[in-house]
Parts: structure tokens; C-alpha cells; sequence
């Protein structure tokens, strides 16, 4: 069974759906892979096409609820904002919980930095 990464935003709408697509792409071979919102709500079509820039097609993703994994093990927990951050539920005490803070997205442009932000701290990751 492989170790499991949860990446933890608000909506699971931008930010933890680009980390989702991008850790697939990089980890998928060694870790399974999921995201999730404390407030769930639907997948951004910037951060949709900003990752079809990059090569990653995560036009299949729906945004899901923490409360979806509730109960389950996660090796490492990684908030991508504040407010994920804030509201993080209780994991058991071996999960390991990282925070990496992004700017919330408003702009193509913005998604397109946030999504190379989101690379440059997951090639510098060493699990």
C-alpha cells in the first residue's frame, strides 16, 4: 500500500486542485494522492486551464470535502491556505501536517504563477 498525501485548501476549488494534478504527476509512482476543502465548492476553470498549459488535465477533478476522508490515515496533511490551516480537522498524531501557504488565485496570470509556486516547492520537498 502506498503512503498517502492529503493536500487541504478551503473550496478545493484552485490552489489544492493544481497541487493534486501536480504531486500526481511527480509522486503518483510512490504515494496516492487526493485533495480536499473545509468548504467544498467546484474546480476553477483557470486552474483547469492553467494546468492543461503545464500538461496536466485535471478537467475530471471535482472539488471534495474533507469530511470524505474522514476516518482515514494520511502520512502527510499539506494546507495550501490559511484558512485550511485554521479549520484543519484532527489527523492522527503519526500524520504528519505541513503548511504551505499560496496567494489565493483571481487572475490567469495569478493561477499560472500559483501553479509554478506550487512546483517549485514540491521539487524542493523531500518526503
Amino acid at each position: 500500500m502506498k503512503p498517502r498525501i492529503l493536500i487541504l485548501c478551503t473550496g478545493n476549488s484552485a490552489r489544492s486542485q493544481m497541487a493534486e494534478g501536480l504531486f500526481r504527476r511527480d509522486l503518483g509512482h510512490r504515494y496516492e494522492i487526493q485533495s480536499a476543502g473545509t468548504r467544498p465548492s467546484t474546480v476553477r476553470p483557470e486552474a483547469i486551464q492553467a494546468m492543461a498549459e503545464a500538461g496536466i488535465d485535471i478537467s475530471h477533478h471535482r472539488s471534495k470535502s474533507v469530511e470524505e476522508f474522514a476516518g482515514q490515515e494520511f502520512d502527510f496533511v499539506i494546507t495550501v491556505c490559511g484558512n485550511a490551516r485554521e479549520s484543519c480537522p484532527v489527523f492522527p498524531a503519526r500524520t504528519r501536517l505541513l503548511h504551505w501557504p499560496f496567494d489565493d488565485p483571481h487572475t490567469l496570470d495569478d493561477f499560472r504563477r500559483v501553479r509554478d509556486e506550487i512546483a517549485a516547492q514540491l521539487a524542493l520537498w523531500q518526503p
